[in-house]
């Protein structure tokens, strides 16, 4: 790939990952109710998510998506619940934006949920498997290795992107701790964000080629 494509490449995942989305929203809420590690830990989920994305792109796995009315309703559907699970249990449990350390969730969990809140995103990998190829070098090798670099580019530049969100919430905790009736109505906002994200995710129609 040359250097110019790999800067339209570079800029094309700028403007994706600043997006707002399910997967910032959580990065930035991790932030905010528990510190930089849950951020970086909610990012690298993220990150990781989308890795994997590219893998089934490059493999083709992605097509099912667009071959199988199954396979994209599951997919679709299972996406879909979890986004709005997420947001009802984030405004009855209060559990995503929190003003005390001592009711925080495990990093695990926390990496756990931003990994599932982006995988199983059918809009991700159609994403995927619509936008890798485009900067695929035919003469520069093998097309399923540079969608793997590609990707794995596009999943580190989103990781560290979100990382640095989170981070820069987290200086605002302070604030945040001392203000604890405010994580009422994050709560409320953020799980409605998520439940709305589910919602079209739920509405989403297969596109065949």
């Amino acid at each position: 790939m040359g250097w110019e494509n790999l800067i339209v490449f570079i800029g094309g995942c700028a403007l994706i990952i600043v997006a707002p989305g399910p997967d910032i929203l959580l990065a930035v809420a991790r932030g905010l109710g528990q510190g930089r590690l849950a951020a970086i830990a909610s990012s690298c989920g993220c990150g990781l998510s989308i890795f994997i994305h590219s893998v089934l792109a490059a493999f083709g796995l992605s097509l099912l998506l667009q071959t199988s009315l199954i396979a994209f309703a599951v997919v679709k559907f299972a996406g879909a619940a979890y986004l709005i699970y997420l947001g009802v249990r984030c405004i009855r449990s209060k559990e995503l934006f929190q003003p005390s350390a001592a009711s925080a969730v495990s990093l695990a969990r926390v990496f756990y949920v931003g990994f599932l809140s982006n995988f199983l995103n059918p809009k991700v990998l159609l994403f995927s498997l619509a936008f890798l190829p485009q900067f695929v070098d035919p003469a520069a090798g093998a097309a399923s290795l540079q969608m793997l670099l590609l990707g794995a580019l596009f999943a580190v530049m989103t990781a560290g992107s979100f990382c640095v969100f989170g981070c820069f919430a987290s200086a605002l905790s302070a604030w945040f701790r001392a203000h604890p009736r405010v994580a009422i109505g994050l709560n409320w906002s953020a799980g409605i964000a998520l439940i709305a994200s589910g919602l079209r995710i739920a509405t989403l129609k297969q596109e065949q080629s």
